[in-house]
């Protein structure tokens, strides 16, 4: 079982290159059937890359290290 703590530090290897860019990520949950909610924040808002960076960036990262991980959404 993936615990918040888990995830934050697995988002913590991707947080460089979002901040890098003025941009950040944030863990808001994990549901039940392995989908995890996060929010992009600063300069990945009005980013038009910003959906690139959820999948190829934040969500692959994430799926990478965790298999039970099944998508990575991206809620306001």
């Amino acid at each position: 079982m993936i615990t918040t703590e888990i995830l934050q530090k697995s988002l913590e290897q991707v947080r460089p290159y979002l901040q890098r860019d003025g941009g950040d990520v944030e863990f808001v949950r994990m549901t039940d059937d392995g989908i995890v909610e996060v929010r992009l924040t600063g300069s990945c808002v009005s980013c038009p890359m910003s959906l690139m960076t959820l999948r190829a960036g934040v969500e692959r990262a994430l799926m990478l290290a965790h298999t039970e991980i099944r998508r990575v959404e991206q809620v306001r």
